[in-house]
Order: structure tokens, then sequence, then C-alpha cells
């Protein structure tokens, strides 16, 4: 029969993640210790290690979570049966927003997911595919003939470059806080978006 886990087991190992997806994006993966996480949570080590196998397991945990948040954040804004134009800005500005409280992780999902097997590398990365795919479906129906030309996971890819790397230099004590970026970067975005001409690819080469 499997152990029950303790009250609290969920809260003190999101505490850990968090603590430790701060150290890994301020100093990296491997220049990081377990004593040092343990340090940062105010617990021994071998309490840390009832949560997680070892650094490589916390690494993964804390991908694996970043990426399955920002899924259910899919689903959350699908669930909710928007006109076309109102979904895909409702991805965008709820991205956008959401990064705010996640910058430690999702640098650590871009910098240090190197350092996963193999296998964890793809799991994830199928992750990251269907969060794409989703954007890239929010695209095209706004303008299906973007899909017929096969242009909008392009367009997709492009719109996530102008997301996915704001922790490089948005500062939390700037002028521009996440919620106005969110809006800065769904109104970039559509104007964008509708001047986007589907050209002949003889024009395009």
């Amino acid at each position: 029969m499997a152990r029950k886990r303790a009250p609290g087991f969920e809260t003190q190992r999101d505490e850990i993640l968090a603590a430790a997806a701060r150290l890994f994006a301020a100093l990296g993966f491997s220049a990081t210790s377990m004593n040092q996480v343990a340090e940062a949570c105010g617990l021994t080590k071998p309490t840390v290690y009832h949560y997680v196998r070892d650094k490589q397991d916390l690494l993964a945990q804390i991908c694996d979570a970043h990426v399955h948040a920002l899924l259910d954040l899919v689903d959350a804004v699908k669930a909710r049966q928007l006109a076309p134009d109102a979904h895909l800005r409702a991805l965008i500005e709820r991205f956008t927003r959401a990064y705010a409280d996640a910058q430690d992780q999702h640098r650590v999902l871009t910098a240090e997911v190197k350092h996963l097997h193999e296998a964890e590398r793809e799991r994830l990365l199928d992750v990251e595919r269907r969060v794409v795919a989703e954007f890239a479906q929010a695209v095209a129906a706004v303008r299906p003939e973007l899909q017929a030309a096969r242009l909008h996971k392009p367009l997709t890819m492009l719109l996530f470059g102008m997301i996915n790397w704001t922790f490089t230099w948005l500062r939390p004590d700037g002028d521009l806080s996440h919620q106005a970026l969110a809006l800065l970067v769904s109104d970039l975005f559509f104007g964008g978006l509708a001047a986007v001409q589907v050209r002949e690819p003889a024009l395009m080469q």
C-alpha cells in the first residue's frame, strides 16, 4: 500500500520548487548545490530529499510544473468559448501576465532544461508543442487564410518570441508593468496581424 502524504506536502514541495527556481535562475543549475536549496527553504537536506530524488529531479519538477501551468491556462481560456479575436487576445494577455509570477521558472525552462535527460526533455517539449498548437489554432481562427498558407505557426512563434524573452529586459521596478505589457503585446500583434499579406510562393523567395 502506498504511503499517504502528510497534510501540507504539496505546499511544502511548491515552496521548495520556488526556492530552487530562484537559485537556478540566479546562479545556474550546475552552480547550485542541494545544500543551498535546503538553506533557502529553511530545511535540512534530508528533508528536501523527502520531496525530490535528486537535483535533476528537482529541475524536472520545476519545468514540468511550469509547462503544465501554461497548458492549464490555455484550457481555462478555451473553456470561456470566446469569439476568435477575444480568444486570441485573452491567450496573449493571460500568458504575458502569468510570466510576472513565473519569471524564475521561465528562465530555468529556457536556460537549464539542457541538463535533463533526453526522455524528460522530450516529454516537456511535447507539452510545449500542445501549447503552441493551441495558439496557432487561435491565430488561424482569426485569419483562416493564414492556415491555408501555412503561416499561422510561424506567426505564433514570432508571437512567442515577443512574450518569452521579456524576462531578459522587463524589470519589476520599471515603468512598465506586466499588466500594461500584456495589453501592449496584444495590441501590437493584432495591429501587425491585420497587415500580414498572403503572398504567392514566387514572391516569398
